[in-house]
């Protein structure tokens, strides 16, 4: 199968506007992920959970070295993600609790600038990570660490291929629920479809591979690659196609039972919507408000100046 991200690589020579682009830069197997990874551990008490700051360069190595896919990406083209991790106990045991947010960019063709494909929120991440362990790969033996991030490696990458191709990160999302449904035969916190809070790892996960959130994916295409980055091009054309995938998002959204995935993709872009409207034609633009006012209760406030 084709990798959907480097199909529009024709592109790539000019994200870096100014910048010479050598034709013959090597065409290293470099790895999928280009993460940095940041603690909070305020909330730790005492001296001997020091070592617990070893965890992020040992993640930043377990997601950056690792082939995740089996597509081959050059340097420029690595997702840039940005997980921010805070630690809210530690136990004897070397239990930890955490609350984590990721954050994954993708380039917008031709221009220097960078949308944020999906911004994710996950506050019951609990693992054992006594000092010197290390983090092995191993998807077919569960362990709450690894496990979780194994988990948002995949849905990451999803998103980001769905922004390229229609469907285009299926598999990923399919190996995250594989991820899934081995925890569920643990004990481990998080995982279980039984929990008060209904926005976790197992409502994501299950309706991202739902026909029925099919629309929303294929307005994920729309958005960014027909919309965002033909935008240079054409921006009065590249508005068209991003009021129609909020077109599309608003009818999904009506036919669902769940704001859950509506209210991720809003999260992450609310403000480049108004953005990308505000110096639309009165027409679009107010389409636009319209659509969101429905859509978006949210966040209404970034979406104000598009009424003028």
């Amino acid at each position: 199968m084709e990798n959907p991200r480097t199909s529009v690589k024709v592109l790539k020579p000019f994200i870096f506007c100014g910048i010479f682009f050598v034709l013959f830069i090597s065409a290293a197997n470099a790895q999928e992920f280009n993460c940095t990874v940041n603690l909070n551990t305020e909330q730790l008490e005492g001296s001997s959970f020091n070592y617990i700051e070893n965890l992020k360069p040992a993640l930043e190595s377990y997601i950056n070295e690792y082939n995740w896919t089996e597509e081959v990406f050059d340097e420029e083209e690595r997702i840039n993600c940005q997980i921010e991790i805070g630690f809210t106990s530690g136990s004897s045991d070397f239990t930890f609790s955490a609350e984590v947010v990721f954050q994954v960019q993708r380039p917008v063709y031709n221009t220097t600038a960078k949308t944020t494909t999906v911004l994710l929120s996950d506050n019951a991440w609990q693992f054992n990570y006594p000092e010197g362990k290390s983090l092995i790969h191993d998807e077919l033996q569960f362990d709450a660490l690894t496990g979780f991030i194994d988990f948002y490696s995949y849905v990451m990458l999803g998103y980001d291929f769905d922004t390229f191709a229609e469907f285009g990160g299926s598999d990923y999302f399919g190996r995250a629920q594989n991820i899934l449904n081995l925890a569920q035969t643990t004990s481990a916190v998080g995982w279980s479809r039984n929990t008060n809070n209904r926005r976790n790892r197992n409502m994501l996960i299950s309706d991202m591979v739902s026909s029925g959130y099919r629309p929303l994916r294929l307005a994920y295409y729309q958005y960014h690659r027909l919309g965002l980055d033909r935008f240079v091009d054409d921006p009065t054309e590249a508005r068209r196609e991003i009021l129609n995938a909020l077109k599309e998002i608003q009818t999904a959204k009506r036919r669902s039972t769940s704001n859950y995935l509506f209210d991720i993709f809003f999260d992450a872009k609310s403000r480049e919507i108004a953005a990308v409207f505000d110096n639309a034609e009165t027409g679009i633009r107010l389409e636009a408000y319209e659509v969101l006012r429905q859509t978006d209760q949210g966040h209404l406030s970034d979406y104000e100046n598009l009424q003028n």
